[in-house]
């Protein structure tokens, strides 16, 4: 039976900021974040299995990445928590916002290898995450790639 890869997408919008960035990125903005998931695997063949045909449900993707980044990321303000944007997080939680501090700069890259390791841990044993794409902005997207990262 082939390898077969199954993508699905999924939008969310987050906030944040770079520190020490030596852009307009360094303040507070936001991104409608565009994020395609594909894992890959082989076409369950067992005729008697409710999935019969499918390597995973679309379903069951949904709601691993809908847990572990969507509900988390959306809306939310991330900053890296070993920056001092940490006085601003506290002060924005305070006020109610939803912050998140992260171990990293919260760019594209950083945050789709974050998202690669928080999705693979969910995924079946016979599936395998095969790639993410993050996209930024219509004209910017950062990508990863399980063949990149053996």
């Amino acid at each position: 039976m082939s390898n077969i890869r199954i993508t699905k997408q999924f939008t969310f919008e987050t906030g944040h900021a770079l520190y020490g960035y030596d852009g307009k990125c360094k303040n507070v903005h936001g991104h409608s974040y565009k994020l395609s998931v594909t894992v890959i695997g082989k076409p369950i063949t067992d005729n008697t299995n409710v999935k019969y045909g499918m390597v995973i449900d679309f379903g069951d993707l949904k709601k691993i990445v809908k847990t572990e980044i969507v509900d988390v990321f959306d809306h939310a303000t991330v900053f890296n928590k070993n920056t001092p944007h940490v006085e601003l997080a506290k002060e924005l939680s305070d006020r109610g916002h939803n912050v998140l501090l992260v171990d990293y700069q919260p760019t594209s890259e950083m945050m789709v290898i974050d998202f690669a390791s928080k999705i693979k841990t969910y995924l079946p044993s016979h599936i395998a995450l095969h790639s993410l794409r993050l996209q930024e902005t219509d004209s910017s997207f950062a990508e990863w790639y399980a063949s990149d990262n053996l």
